[in-house]
Formats: structure tokens, C-alpha cells, sequence
């Protein structure tokens, strides 16, 4: 069973760089925390079991039936571990769908949506893919890699388009018959914009919208070229087919980069972060799931803690949920919210190697933990990475961004908490483990809670 030690409760003795001491946050306790394995002896009547069965039948053998029918609803309405993919669990999001559906339907536009990680891009365009189905749109959804490639992504698509809307197919041939799709009239191998938007300018008889989530990932800077480039041959064509690119950025041209042919023809779609109304109405659905309430302090908790982010909404609103439950309690209040942030920031902290857990508890980190902070917001954008005026931008006024980068050359070297690039004018920095950044935005927003 693991055992914890050596908890660390005290403000650091150690002089913080006046660079980042003003209005640094204090580091919370947990990450003083070390995990040591000892063996304890458990009986077999004593293990945790599942409450429910695979097919989301309730063991009553385990539990009361109506807690772990709670446990389970729970589940179904604020599970942060998948996006959400239904209208009857989407909340807080009303006015970028209406705005996306306004961009596709009235204004024939192709559509990027772009913000911070867990900000609810994915969870958006699921939702209105449904809607648009409704409507009988064909959606198809792609998610791109790393290593993605032009011609098999869109291959892929046209695989999924039936002839029957190809303009040169009537619906009585054996074409329809065979059932056939897209594809079928490419080029074996390789092609490009060209070829996939000849094709993709044939349909009629209804209209088809392309998904490419996680754009952000493409590292080739030939497949946006390539796409950008189909934007504007289909845009040109008034084709029937329309496009919707999702990904992390802070503005439209980190994702589409400087491609002016095209500006015309695309809308870009931020995803602000939540107001308090639409945390409360994502909360709500786990109070008519699982018949609980949440006290407006405690909404409001969630709200400063999650820094407007669906995902961390869900997951401590479901986290504080679970603990009232546990102590068989309706009524969730503040208590149980910071009960589920300790608990969060603690499996995070288990994920990262033990070497960065020692690093976050030791005296270094204590200096520098106003710069961490800071640098953790910074990289919120841009796949994490961050240049040293980003940082200074988030620390007190009159802050040198030369000295900040010389602090951050110290992490970056014999620490390692940071990896470091070399470009031209200027080093830009990382989190190594990204979980890091996380970790300490939580544990800023709690500490700044506490005081």
C-alpha cells in the first residue's frame, strides 16, 4: 500500500530572485509528497469491485442500487475522460454552435475553430455533426497526426461519399447498385489539391462537410499548403463541400498560417473561455443526472478553478460529486470542491516521472515557483511552447524578459524541467512533460483560493 511523507507546510526559507517574487503564488503541499511501496496483506473480500456490469447494469451485490445508479449517471453527465458527443450532455456552448451552424448554412464558408487545450473544440463540432446529420448533411470526421499525408486523409473521406451524389451518376445506374463510393474515381498513389478538388466539385444532391480535428498536429507544412489550397478551389467552384479545421492556437494564422487567398473564404471561431452562467449549466447536468445540488460558492469555486475550461469543469465538478456521494451527501459545497482538486493534483503528480516529482519538491523549485506559474500560462498556446517575454507578460509589471531567460536556460539545463529550442532571433522553451503545466496552473488557482 503506498504510504505518504515528508509533507512540506511551510513557506520555503529560501531567497525567491527578486525577477519573480512579487505576487508569486505559494507552492501547495502535495508536491512535497513522496510515494514509498510496502507490502500489506488484503483480503479478497476487501478488494474494490466494479458497481455496475459492462452493460451498465447495477450490481446490487456491491452497493446501495440508488448510489451506484448515482455513481453511473454521474458518469454518463460530467465524465471528463471523452469529449462530448450528444446534444443532451452538451452545455455552455449555445452561441459557438449557433455561430458555427450560422458560418456553414448562410454563409457557405469553411470554418477553424481554435483556442486552448480542453477548451471544447472536439466536444463542439461532435455536437454539430449530429445536429448537421439532422439536417442531412454527410459529416465525416477525420483526426489528423503528426505523420498525416494530404492524399490519405482525403482518400480516406472519399471512401465515405457513395457515387449516388457524384454528378456524372444517375440514381438508376449500376454504379448505385454496386455501391460504390468517391474513391473509386481517384488516382492510384498519390495526388493532390487538384485532383481532390475536381472530384469533390461533383457533388450535388446534398451537401458534405470534411472534419479535421487536431489540425495543430500537422508538422508538414506542405499538407496545409495543400489544404489551404482546396479552400480556395472549392470556395471558387461554389462546390458543395465545405471544411471545418479544429486545433490549438491563439489566432487564425497559427493554424492556417499566412495564406491571404483564402481569407475571404474561411471564418475563424474562437473558443473563449466559459462564462459563470455556462459552468453552471454544465454542473446542472450532473444535478438532474445523479439528484444532487451544487451551492453557488461551490459553483463558483469550480469556476476560478478551472479557468474556464470544459474539460476541468467536468472533471471536478464529477471528482466533487463523487466525494459527496462517498459521504452519502445531496448538497455539494466548497469543501468537497477542494477535496477533488487535492485529489486530482495528486494522480497528476503520480504520472510524472519520480525524477521531475523530486525536482517539483525540492528547493529549486520553490524559488523559481512564481517563474513556473507564470511560464505554465505562457505555453497555454502553441503545442506549450513559450519565448521568455511570453512569461514576463504574466509576471509583475518591469519584469526583464532577459532575465527571466536566463532562469529558464537554468531549468531547461541540468534540471530538466524544460526542454529548449535555439531559433534565430530567440530560444523559445517547453514543459518536457506537459502534465507539469498543468499541474501548476491547478495548484496556482487552488493557493490563490485558499488565501
Amino acid at each position: 500500500m503506498a504510504t505518504l511523507f515528508k509533507r512540506w507546510r511551510g513557506v520555503s526559507s529560501v531567497p525567491v530572485p527578486p525577477t519573480v517574487a512579487a505576487g508569486g503564488d505559494q507552492r501547495p503541499a502535495f508536491l512535497d509528497t513522496l510515494w514509498l511501496d510496502e507490502d500489506a496483506a488484503v483480503r479478497e473480500s476487501d478488494l474494490p469491485r466494479f458497481s455496475a456490469m459492462a452493460s451498465d447494469d447495477v450490481d446490487t451485490a456491491t452497493e446501495e442500487p440508488a448510489l451506484a445508479r448515482a455513481r453511473l449517471a454521474l458518469r454518463d453527465a460530467l465524465g471528463a475522460s471523452q469529449p462530448v458527443i450528444s446534444r443532451d450532455r452538451f452545455a455552455g456552448r449555445h452561441d459557438a454552435l449557433a455561430q458555427l451552424i450560422a458560418a456553414i448554412e448562410q454563409q457557405r464558408l469553411h470554418v477553424v475553430i481554435y483556442g486552448e487545450r480542453g477548451i471544447g473544440k472536439t466536444s463542439l463540432v461532435h455536437v454539430f455533426a449530429e445536429t448537421a446529420r439532422e439536417a442531412r448533411y454527410l459529416v465525416l470526421y477525420g483526426s489528423c497526426g503528426t505523420d498525416g499525408r494530404f492524399d490519405e486523409i482525403f482518400r480516406a473521406f472519399a471512401a465515405k461519399i457513395p457515387m449516388l451524389y457524384h454528378r456524372s451518376v444517375l440514381p438508376t445506374t449500376a454504379v448505385v447498385e454496386q455501391a460504390l463510393h468517391f474513391d473509386t474515381m481517384l488516382p492510384e498513389g498519390h495526388f493532390g489539391p487538384r485532383e481532390a478538388s475536381d472530384l469533390l466539385s461533383d457533388v450535388v444532391g446534398t451537401r458534405v462537410i470534411l472534419i479535421l480535428d487536431e489540425y495543430d498536429r500537422i508538422a508538414d507544412t506542405n499538407f496545409r499548403r495543400d489544404v489551404a489550397e482546396l479552400i480556395k478551389n472549392l470556395s471558387d467552384r461554389a462546390a458543395r463541400v465545405q471544411l471545418i479545421l479544429t486545433g490549438v492556437a491563439s489566432n487564425l494564422d497559427e493554424l492556417i498560417g499566412f495564406a491571404p487567398s483564402i481569407r475571404r473564404n474561411i471564418v475563424g471561431l474562437p473558443m473563449r473561455p466559459l462564462k459563470t452562467e455556462e459552468i453552471g449549466e454544465i454542473l446542472h447536468l450532473g444535478e438532474s443526472a445523479a439528484g444532487l445540488s451544487f451551492t453557488g460558492d461551490a459553483i463558483a469555486t469550480v469556476g476560478s478553478l478551472a479557468g474556464g475550461s470544459p474539460y476541468l469543469v467536468r472533471l471536478l465538478g464529477h471528482r466533487a460529486a463523487m466525494a459527496a456521494l462517498d459521504q452519502r451527501r445531496t448538497v455539494i459545497d466548497v469543501a468537497q470542491v477542494k477535496n477533488a482538486v487535492e485529489r486530482v493534483l495528486t494522480d497528476w503528480n503520480a504520472t510524472l516521472p519520480r525524477r521531475v516529482q523530486a525536482l517539483l519538491a525540492g528547493n529549486e523549485a520553490r524559488e523559481h515557483w512564481s517563474l513556473l506559474v507564470a511560464a505554465a500560462e505562457a505555453g497555454t498556446y502553441s503545442d506549450g511552447w513559450f519565448v521568455a517575454a511570453d512569461v514576463a507578460a504574466e509576471l509583475p509589471a518591469g519584469t526583464s524578459p532577459a532575465s527571466i531567460e536566463v532562469e529558464l536556460q537554468r531549468l531547461a539545463g541540468p534540471h530538466s524541467l524544460l526542454e529548449v529550442e535555439r531559433r534565430s532571433d530567440e530560444a523559445r522553451f517547453r514543459y518536457r512533460f506537459p502534465g507539469v503545466a498543468s499541474l501548476l496552473l491547478m495548484s496556482a488557482a487552488l493557493a490563490r483560493i485558499d488565501r
